[in-house]
Order: C-alpha cells, then structure tokens, then sequence
C-alpha cells in the first residue's frame, strides 16, 4: 500500500508526534495487545502546532496496527471530524472514550486503549486487579475502573468515564479492557506493558490454585517515588529508545 508522505508537509514538531506515535502502534502489535483492526492509541498535538486548539492524531480505520506509518495517521478534532486531507476513514464512535479522556484530562498528550485476552479477563473478575505482583503495585497506586455501559459509541457515557477516571494513570474498563493515560506517548506505553503483565501474571497466579500471598498494603504507598528510583530519574524514557531500536531492527518503515 503506497501512502505519500507528509514529512515535509507538517511541521518538524508534528512529524516528530506522528513518528512516535505510528512507533507506539507498531510495538503494540509487536507484544501481541492488537484486536484486528480494533481500539486506538490517540495523541494529543501540543498547542504550539495547533494554535490552542484541540487536534489529536489516531488511526486510520481498517489498517491493522503493524500496517500504520507517520503519513497513514489521521489528524482529528475533538468530535473527530477529519482537519487534512486523507484517504483513511476514522472511527467517530472508538473516539468516544478517548475524546472523552482527553477532555477531563487536558494534560494528557497520549490515551491508549487494549482489548487484550488477559485485560478483559481480569477486567470480568469481580475484585479487579489484586495486590499479588511487584507489577501490580505500580498499577494499584493509581487505578480507577469504569462499570460496562455496552459498546462505548454513546456520549452521554462520557461524563460517567469521566469521573471514574478522576486523576488516575490506569484504568479497567469492566467487562471491556485496559486504558493508560500519560502526559507522553512513550509513558502510557510502559504504563499498559507493567498493566498487562499485572493481568497476565494474576490470571496464571490464580489458575495456579493455590491459596495467594498478597503484598502489604503499607507497600504500596510512595509508588511514584519508587518509580523515579526504578527508572534512574528518566521515567518512561529509560526503556523507550531501546524499544525504538528495536523496532527499527523489525521494520523502520513506520517512520514513512
């Protein structure tokens, strides 16, 4: 499929997002979190390419997640009308819950969402995420979850979202699946890898049917200090250039 680059017809700073963001999608498909064509990564245009206005970059509709490229992203507005000119339908009804995110949490650059087997198994279990991994501590320190509504295209459900979200990094969308937010594309990626492996790890746990020593409670407060710790200071940035040089040895054609 031969798509036109837009490297010299958006700004440098825009073609920046764009590349990262097709990078986040790759390595979702990479580690197996992709449903077909199905849930989206969105990411938010810093105001100085916009000019104060709410613009969002997301997938084109109907290419898998390995197939997206810098050119193939498509540059929304918050109701996601299309704002470039661009052979790639856009789903208005997955945008709901994204558009509804970054609305409440305008520090928000980057909101991704999974229907992952081990995300929506954990997101059926009645008690949620539990308190059994070194993962799930991180999770748990900032976790929130919003009840099944149906199909999230109606939005009036936005408000609902919203306040189950408050301020918090993770949630579990019941009965549905997993969603980060971050104030960079390449934080809520580590988010939903150190989420998913919570899930993973807790639904092996218990179908290992022994009785699950928990971690004490006293533990988990302190997580985002632990987490500077953990990452020398860099956050999210301590593992994503070795994530992109991987990509880059799979396949760099996400950068065109």
């Amino acid at each position: 499929m031969h798509i036109p680059s837009l490297k010299e017809v958006v700004s440098a700073e825009e073609w920046a997002l764009r590349c990262e963001l097709a990078a986040c999608y790759r390595l979702v498909a990479a580690y197996g979190w992709s449903d077909l064509v199905f849930t989206h990564i969105s990411a938010k245009l810093p105001d100085s390419v916009t000019g104060g206005e709410h613009q969002f970059l997301i997938n084109p509709y109907g290419l898998m997640f390995d197939e997206i490229t810098a050119s193939s992203l498509v540059k929304v507005d918050m109701a996601c009308n299309k704002l470039h000119d661009t052979p790639f339908p856009v789903n208005p009804a997955g945008f709901v819950i994204h558009s509804a995110v970054h609305e409440a949490r305008p520090e928000a650059q980057c909101v991704l969402h999974t229907h992952t087997r081990a995300g929506v198994a954990v997101s059926a279990q009645k008690h949620g995420i539990l308190p059994i991994s070194q993962q799930s501590t991180f999770v748990l320190a900032s976790l929130a979850y919003h009840d099944y509504e149906g199909v999230a295209f109606r939005p009036d459900e936005k408000p609902r979202l919203q306040a189950d979200l408050g301020n918090a990094d993770y949630l579990v969308l019941r009965n549905h699946g997993l969603l980060t937010v971050s104030r960079s594309i390449p934080g809520a990626f580590l988010s939903m890898y150190t989420f998913e492996n919570t899930c993973r790890i807790q639904i092996d746990a218990l179908a290992g049917g022994s009785e699950l020593t928990q971690v004490d409670p006293r533990i988990l407060a302190g997580m985002a200090d632990v987490m500077r710790i953990a990452t020398a200071g860099q956050g999210p940035q301590i593992a994503w250039p070795a994530l992109l040089r991987k990509l880059d040895r799979m396949d760099p054609s996400y950068k065109s």
